[in-house]
């Protein structure tokens, strides 16, 4: 899977994500990978997303198709009930058009759109969940199979470090140190928190 960590400190938001790719037994590294970059962006937004490899292909499509160029399909990510709405305005989007399989429990309350992200913008920083669940986050968050470490390793670091790179950059490598389908180099990617945004002591 991936380790995918957000950071918000000191005016920044960083967003971070390892380097590996994993097909069951086989790896994907890097040195292999042409495309190992697991954080998308699009417009001021930059996100991670784990799961399957897939996704990241299918959101390029999707943020790169005339519809959403020309704002006919408005996305926006600049608050938890804005990327919601943007979320539930994809759901269609990837079942007719890319064939996503929405199915998944049987007692889930809603169809799952199977993308678990991290959303780093001047807004915040920000997870998406498959049933469409969004998270603003006031320091640091993870996911992906290394998500238990990197939370244990930004959490000892956040007060004493000196930047939101920093804590990220210490959560990914405690991912790749420990969990088996994460690996260095790391990819990040740290941008201005708009003024207005408060900022996490």
């Amino acid at each position: 899977m991936s380790t995918v960590v957000v950071v918000k400190k000191a005016g920044k938001v960083c967003i971070a994500a390892d380097s590996l790719t994993s097909f069951g037994d086989l790896k994907l590294s890097n040195m292999y990978d042409a495309a190992h970059d697991k954080i998308l962006r699009f417009e001021e937004n930059y996100l991670g997303i784990v799961g399957s490899a897939a996704h990241q292909l299918v959101l390029e499509s999707v943020f790169a198709s005339k519809k959403v160029v020309e704002k006919k399909i408005d996305l926006d990510f600049s608050s938890r009930l804005s990327i919601f709405e943007s979320f539930r305005t994809l759901h269609p989007v990837l079942k007719q058009k890319y064939f996503l399989n929405a199915k998944d429990e049987d007692d889930d309350p809603y169809e799952s759109t199977q993308i678990d992200a991290l959303i780093a913008n001047p807004f915040g920083i920000f997870g998406v969940h498959s049933l469409r669940e969004v998270t603003e986050y006031k320091k640091f968050w993870a996911i992906g199979s290394g998500a238990e470490y990197a939370l244990g390793a930004m959490f000892a670091v956040y007060d004493k470090a000196a930047s939101a790179e920093e804590v990220a950059h210490a959560g990914v490598a405690a991912g790749a140190e420990f969990n088996n389908a994460s690996s260095m180099p790391l990819s990040s990617y740290e941008i201005d928190l708009q003024q207005l945004q408060s900022v996490a002591k």
